[in-house]
């Protein structure tokens, strides 16, 4: 800028960038679509998988858009912002992600259309905001009560994980996120991570995967003296240790003859001892320990036919509490019958070549279980890992909300429709940005189409007759490329996962419409890539995976 004797006044640093207005926004724009392309051909049953390759060269196979999101090295300020909104579309609901960062690049696109024409940026915000609040208004008015029952919990769980290359495990991974959802559900929301674990173990059959109404960890029991099994498990959890603790640098004892020796030695080894008669007098036959436990304890725990287990996780203890109902005791002189927990079973298993597990089964109205997967390989368990994630948050969403929504894209194909109704009674340039906003939303059922090799217009024609004729519940077959009635062929979804994507997707993009002045710093110590200016963050878009080229 310019001051009164046109000598020109320099307010940022020498080598700092500074874009404004259309410039500005239309690289943010930019590179927010580039992400949504990344992840586009991932949607649906049919959707293509994306290798994502480390640093050190391993790789990831995987479609699962919250994985592909997390891996990518993504350097451009704007294409962080989101995937933090898509992160945080998979941290509350568990689902959904893919649609929330396809239908945010696609209302950025058509935003960028209207900017073209000089609406103003906040007049599309404004747009968006209403026809998202109204767009959610829709999404309810055809959300149905699913009463809890097992067969649609099923139906949504293998909706959920459709698609993620674990078709041939779909049907039993459904069984069991099922039957843990219903165990640990509660009244209000909980993060399922705190009450289900998942143990991954290569090789068996995948039929073999099942799951524990208790715990398994990765441990094994103290000393071979110990009972390898115990039935009618009594189990102590012991926060504090089994061991003396160490006397501080500055500590000193004085022993002058050896009888003094032998008698601090017996003094310590009767500590010991109290706190095991203590466990033994609370009745316990298994001990499970935060922290250690000494040889001494270790003899005594053994010789009374007591079960030990020493530095067991802090996560894994609260675990045991909610499976068993034992409570975490600090101090082994304090026990009572009345902390211990029950099991039925605690057993040290072999379940490889090498590797030793402690179960824990059996525990009546256990609050926290454990899910033992078994599979071919440990990328194939990975993928079965990912696609139980979502399959247990989803139906942990529907029993906690009870509503679901048909799926195939009729309900996407039902709030273009009704905000293109909408809009009409809108005299405003809003209107034209509810009807990019509904443009916008068509995209979710034109992916899935184009995925599955069919002709993406052709099907977007036929699910809007199929709505102009009142079939509300009708999405695109998969198979066929026809609108077929959804909850007819138990294709659904949780009400929850379709309103936080739209939540999602409007707040990412009108996050980045706001924005209409970058001033970047100049970067220090960095080289710059090749075709890329020192001071150009916007090319490219990322850094690449791993040993991949720099996407554009």
């Amino acid at each position: 800028m310019a001051g009164l004797s046109d000598i020109p006044i320099l307010i940022l640093k020498e080598g700092s960038k500074r874009e404004t207005g259309k410039d500005a926004q239309k690289k943010n724009i930019l590179a927010a679509k580039a992400v949504a392309e990344a992840v586009k051909t991932t949607l649906g049953p049919k959707g293509m998988d994306k290798m994502m390759i480390d640093g050190s060269g391993d790789a990831t196979i995987t479609n699962d858009g919250a994985t592909i999101l997390k891996e990518m090295d993504i350097e451009h300020p704007v294409a962080k912002m989101i995937v933090e909104v898509a992160r945080a579309q998979d941290d509350e609901i568990g689902d959904g992600t893919t649609t929330a960062v396809i239908i945010a690049g696609e209302l950025l696109g058509r935003a960028e259309k209207l900017i073209d024409q000089n609406v103003h940026p906040t007049v599309i915000v404004a747009g968006y905001k209403m026809a998202s609040a109204r767009a959610q208004e829709v999404l309810k008015q055809m959300a149905l009560d699913s009463s809890g029952d097992r067969d649609m919990l099923l139906r949504i769980a293998e909706t959920a994980m459709t698609g993620k290359g674990i078709e041939i495990a779909m049907e039993k991974l459904a069984e069991i996120s099922v039957d843990a959802a219903l165990a640990v559900a509660g009244n209000e929301k909980i993060d399922w991570e705190q009450y289900v674990k998942v143990v991954k173990l290569p090789g068996g059959r995948i039929e073999d995967s099942s799951i524990n109404y208790g715990l398994v960890i990765e441990k094994e029991r103290l000393a071979p003296e110990m009972p390898k099994r115990v039935k009618d498990a009594r189990i102590m959890l012991l926060e504090g240790t089994l061991e003396l603790k160490k006397l501080s640098t500055d500590a000193k004892i004085s022993i002058t003859e050896a009888k003094e020796l032998a008698s601090f030695k017996q003094g310590e080894e009767k500590v010991i001892k109290d706190m095991v008669d203590a466990i033994v007098s609370a009745g316990a036959n298994v001990v499970f320990c935060q922290k250690g436990i000494g040889l001494t304890a270790q003899h005594l725990l053994a010789k009374n036919d007591i079960l030990a287990v020493r530095r067991v996780k802090d996560e894994e203890m609260k675990m045991l509490a909610r499976a068993t109902g034992a409570k975490i005791v600090g101090d082994a002189m304090q026990v009572s019958a009345r902390d211990l927990g029950q099991a039925e079973v605690v057993e040290e298993k072999k379940t490889g070549k090498d590797t030793k597990l402690i179960f824990v089964e059996g525990c009546k109205n256990a609050k926290a279980v454990s899910i033992v997967l078994h599979g071919v390989s440990e990328q194939f368990l990975d993928e079965m890992e990912r696609g139980l994630e979502d399959a247990l948050s989803v139906v942990l969403d529907v029993i906690l909300s009870g509503k679901i929504v048909a799926g195939g894209g009729a309900p996407e194909i039902a709030v273009a429709e009704s905000l293109k109704q909408f809009a009409s009674t809108l005299s405003g340039r809003e209107q034209l940005a509810v009807r990019a906003f509904a443009d916008s939303v068509e995209v979710v059922p034109f992916v899935l189409a184009e995925n599955a090799g069919f002709d993406p217009v052709d099907s977007l024609v036929g699910l809007r007759s199929a709505y102009g004729k009142g079939l509300k519940n009708y999405g695109l077959d998969i198979d066929s490329g026809d609108p077929t009635d959804m909850l007819a062929r138990g294709v659904v979804e949780p009400l929850k996962v379709k309103v936080q994507a739209l939540k999602s997707a409007t707040e990412a993009a009108t996050m980045v419409l706001r924005v209409d002045d970058v001033i970047a710093a100049k970067f220090e110590g960095l080289k710059p890539k090749p075709g890329q200016s020192p001071h150009d963050y916007t090319n490219p878009m990322m850094g690449g995976m791993g040993g991949m080229p720099p996407m554009m």
